[in-house]
């Protein structure tokens, strides 16, 4: 019998999602919805009021000790409120207060997605073992979390470690955030695309414009599409080894769809983090994918909720 579990949501623009997860990592019971994200604020709450009612209704439901949530951004935790991007409902929307008043009152702890995922690769993925870690989502957008001395470090309003929006490139193009020539403007799914077509590549028959489509092209040869990939690794690059040179860390962990490009995202990257971390300690820092794949968004979740001592957050 269970006694000790935690009620994970796993909320982005495209799905709501939901598990019961136990102190091992184990998801026992899930539940997802679609996101409304183009509706009002109270329908997209009314979605994730049906993914803890489906949660709720399960006989471990007893054995809930805490609700986690990890969320797309902004967040700020200090206040227990979203303002999702992509989710233009939710503007200061008091999260957390409404899933503890859906959850029975349950405590409630909230951490940005990139924070989440940091959390799921300390607790069961890549990063496990180590006590100084960046871990990145590289995919529509580039998020990321830090664990600094053993613990996650959120930050006071839960965005600590946003690698996105690191500026690598001084005089380079607007991001959406206000600011120039950020590392998600670089990096992100749709800017490798975007790049890769605007130099001159064009997909194949089926017209698939995605980056893993530029990704397949760089993988049979063709020479735009690797060019767009190795302008994103730079990017990344720089701002792993901007941040490694700032707090010290000895892995910088990668997940999200662009990673499943694999070696060739990971080969540039490494080669450009070469020329980029020289100080003597920051010059081994090992660059890794991550290995959580789609359950990091709750596995995250889980280990960051208010009652687990072992991944407790770091203000």
């Amino acid at each position: 019998m269970h006694t000790d579990l935690v009620a994970a949501l796993d909320i982005g623009g495209t799905k709501i999602a939901g598990a019961l997860v136990d102190d091992s990592g184990h998801l026992l019971v899930r539940a997802q919805r679609p996101t409304p994200a183009h509706e009002d604020g109270e329908t997209v709450m009314r979605a994730v009021e049906a993914v803890l009612e489906e949660l709720a209704a399960s006989p471990l439901w007893p054995a809930v000790g805490a609700v986690g949530i990890g969320s797309a951004g902004p967040v700020d935790a200090s206040a227990g409120t979203v303002s999702p991007v992509n989710v233009p409902g939710w503007r200061d929307y008091p999260l957390v207060a409404r899933v503890r008043r859906a959850a029975g009152g349950l405590p409630v702890g909230l951490v940005g997605d990139g924070v989440a995922m940091t959390a799921a690769e300390h607790w069961q993925g890549a990063a496990r073992g180590y006590d100084n870690a960046l871990c990145l989502v590289v995919s529509t957008g580039v998020g990321g979390g830090l664990v600094l001395g053993g613990r996650l470090h959120t930050g006071p309003s839960g965005n600590a470690g946003h690698i996105g929006h690191i500026s690598v490139d001084l005089d380079g193009d607007p991001c959406p955030c206000g600011a120039r020539g950020c590392v998600e403007r670089i990096a992100s799914g749709p800017n490798i695309a975007r790049r890769a077509f605007d130099n001159g590549w064009r997909p194949g028959p089926d017209g698939d414009t995605s980056a893993a489509a530029v990704a397949a092209s760089a993988r049979g040869g063709d020479t735009i599409a690797t060019a767009s990939f190795e302008r994103a690794a730079q990017a990344l690059a720089a701002g792993i080894a901007a941040t490694a040179t700032l707090v010290e860390i000895d892995i910088a962990v990668i997940g999200g769809g662009v990673a499943g490009a694999g070696e060739v995202l990971f080969t540039p990257l490494r080669r450009a983090l070469r020329e980029y971390a020289t100080l003597s300690f920051v010059r081994h820092l090992t660059v890794a994918p991550a290995l959580t794949g789609t359950d990091a968004g709750l596995l995250g979740a889980a280990a960051a909720a208010p009652r687990r001592p072992a991944v407790a957050a770091a203000g």
